[in-house]
This record gives structure tokens, sequence and C-alpha cells, in this order.
């Protein structure tokens, strides 16, 4: 048989396999089978079975929440199996990659602890808190049901939450157990008076729902709505008497108020009828309003609408629902009215004309000077001062235009 080499084992001519490390040559098989480079490929592809295993651990490492315990013990296997591998390749290099997988470990194992006991300090914290807020309700909560329901919650957090050193643990669930405790003293004397605050309560709704049936018949509509009212604030403010006569009591106060209502509200409701009325005639005085728009004549307007609004008062009330939106077309015929009258004053105001026609005469003659001065500059050659010149008439010429067009409002 002939030899083969390559750069990390070889085959000699009886068929021994060789691998090389630091460490020098080591015998890893034997070929009698085939081409001494049929025996380095076999090897070479051992080799890649480990460096494929290695690759995968260092990918679960840092891709994964693999513990620290079961990364070291699939180190320590491939340690002992590259130790001992039957195969060619540069096995010193895995060897180098294990070590450095270890090294991660061991900064995992040292996160993991750290975690450990931020978690134990926080668990520390959640159940300080939970001990806090269940000697909160022990000592105030006065919502028996609410504060029963939420101790319950708090100690199913406590057995939710990381457990920590002994001694605190036993001196804080000792705290809560207490807190608890105290919470259904508190809650069972508070029952035990309740009693006493029921038949009060009974008494004082007697006397309310004799007051409501007394006046289901008043048809003082708006002082006994507000009476209606002040019995209601009373039976809230009375407390609730036992279940049963608490039922029947309600069912009398509401059936006297029921009575009371619904005569107001068929009597609101014939009102209505006649006030649906009004509005109609606003309507028809709303569309001869809104035809005086927009305004041409301010007078023959102004004297038109205060007709309009005379006749309005004079109609009355109209139902709440539609009184807001015919209302509101009224007063934007009005605001057009008055706009129109403040326009024509300012149109026809002597003082305000004078003023513009003051302005005009002075931009005009302002403009005649520069037209001069840019005449005598062009002339002199003075191309700054002409420059200047120019610029200044721009200007003057558009506040000219605008100053004519504000006196042209008060020739209309």
């Amino acid at each position: 048989m002939s030899s083969a080499t390559d750069p990390w084992g070889r085959v000699d001519e009886d068929g021994t396999v060789y691998v090389r490390t630091a460490e020098g040559e080591r015998v890893v098989g034997s070929w009698q089978a085939g081409a001494p480079e049929e025996a380095l490929a076999y090897f070479r592809r051992k080799y890649d079975a480990l460096a494929t295993e290695v690759s995968l651990l260092e990918q679960r490492l840092r891709t994964t929440d693999l513990q620290p315990g079961q990364a070291q013990q699939g180190i320590q296997r491939l340690r002992e199996a590259v130790s001992e591998a039957h195969a060619v390749g540069d096995l010193d290099a895995l060897m180098r990659r294990l070590d450095a997988l270890e090294e991660e470990v061991g900064r995992r194992r040292e996160e993991v602890r750290a975690a450990r006991e931020q978690a134990r300090q926080e668990a520390r914290l959640v159940k300080e808190r939970i001990v806090a807020e269940a000697e909160r309700i022990a000592a105030e909560e006065t919502h028996w049901k609410n504060g029963g329901e939420r101790l319950r919650q708090l100690v199913e957090e406590w057995k939710a939450a990381e457990r920590i050193d002994r001694p605190t643990e036993t001196a804080l669930w000792k705290r809560l157990s207490a807190a608890r405790n105290a919470f259904t003293k508190r809650r069972k004397a508070y029952f035990a008076s309740l009693d006493d605050q029921r038949e009060e309560a009974r008494r004082e709704k007697e006397r309310l729902v004799a007051e409501a049936e007394a006046m289901s018949d008043s048809t003082d509509w708006s002082e006994t709505a507000a009476a209606y009212r002040d019995l209601m604030r009373r039976w809230k403010m009375a407390g609730r008497a036992a279940r049963d006569v608490e039922e029947q009591l309600w069912a009398r106060f509401k059936a006297a108020q029921d009575v009371f209502f619904q005569a107001r509200n068929a009597a609101f409701a014939e009102r209505d009828a006649e006030l649906r009325v009004n509005a109609e005639e606003k309507e028809k005085l709303l569309a001869e309003a809104e035809r005086l728009l927009p305004v041409t004549d301010v007078r023959s307007a102004r004297q038109a609408l205060r007709s309009i609004q005379e006749r309005w008062e004079a109609i009355g009330p109209v139902p709440r629902d539609q009184r807001d939106r015919l209302e509101g077309r009224l007063r934007k015929v009005e605001e057009a009215v008055r706009g129109a009258e403040e326009a024509e004053w300012r149109r026809t105001n002597p003082e305000a004309r004078a003023r513009a026609e003051a302005t005009v005469a002075q931009l005009r003659s302002s403009i005649d000077q520069l037209e001069k001065r840019l005449a005598e500059a062009r002339d002199a050659g003075r191309d700054k001062d002409a420059k200047e010149a120019e610029e200044a008439l721009t200007a003057r010429r558009a506040w000219l235009a605008e100053a004519e067009r504000t006196l042209a409002e008060f020739s209309r």
C-alpha cells in the first residue's frame, strides 16, 4: 500500500492512520480496504462530524437559554470525544473552541447567579409590597367584598413570587397572616353592628316613602320635581335596610315618583304641542328674515328686521329642542345686517374719507418727487442712486394702488 498525507494527518505504507496534534502524532485507525486518500477522507469526515457538534453547541449557547450546567456537560463530553477522536483534522482548534465555550459558560453561570440574586431581591420587594398592601387593607378598607377578594389575590401573588431567605420569608408571612386575621375580625364586627343601621335605614325610608306618596298628585311641577330630587338624595344617604324590606320600600317610593312624573310629562307634552305651533310661525318669520340677505339697502333691511324681531317676541316660546336652532338662524341674519350697517358707516365716515384722500395725495406727491430724482440720477450716471429711486418708486406705487382702492370704497 502506498502512503498519503494532509496538513493534519497521514497514512503510512502499512495502512496505519495518524493525526497530528500539538503533542505530536497519534494513531487514530488502520485502513486496509482501499487507497490512502480514501482513508484520509474517511477520517476527515469523522473530524467534520465532531466540528459540527462543537458548532451546534456554540450556537445553542449563544442563541438559546441553555443552562450553564447542561452546557458544561456538553463541553465535557466533547472534550473526551475530541481527545480520543479517531479523526483527522485540527483537533487542537476544536479544543481551543471548547476552551472558549467553557469561558463563556463561566460568564453565563455568573450571569445566572447574578440574575437569581436580582430575582431574590425583587421577590423580597414584591413580598414587602404585598404585606404593606395587606396591612393597609386590614386597617382602612371598608368595602368588605373588594377587600377580601384583594387579600386572596395578594396570597396568590405571594405564592407566585420567588422564594427569599427563610428568616425574611417567615417574618413577612407572619405579618401577612396577621393582616388577614385583623381584616376578618374588623369585617365581623362591622356586620355585627349592621343590623342596627339597617333598622334605622328602614325607619328613615318609610318616612321618605310617606312624603313621596303624599305629593304624587301635585301639579306644582317645578317645586315638586325639586322636592323629589331632594327625597332621592335623602334616600341615598339613609343607607340600606334589609334586602326584602329595601325592595318593598323602593317599589312604593318609585311608584309615587312615577305617578307624578308621568302626569308632568303628559302636561309638558300638551304644552309642547302648543309650542310647536309657535315654532312653525317662527319658521315663517325666519324665511322672511333670510330673504333680506345679502343686504343691499341697509336702512330698509334694518326696518324690516326690527318688525320681524317684534313679531318674533310676540309669538312666544317654542319647544326646547328647537329653540337653539331657530334663534341661531335669526342671529345670523341680525349679525349680517349689523355688519352691513358697520360697513356703511365706515364707507360714509367723512373723517375716514378725508384720511384716505390725504394718504393718496401724499403718496402721489412722493411718487412725483421720486420720479424726478430717478431722472436726475440717470442723467448724471449715478446708477446706485437710480436703483434706490426705482425701488422706492415700486414700493410707493404699490402703496398708492392700495390707498386708491380704499378711497374708492367711499365713492360707492
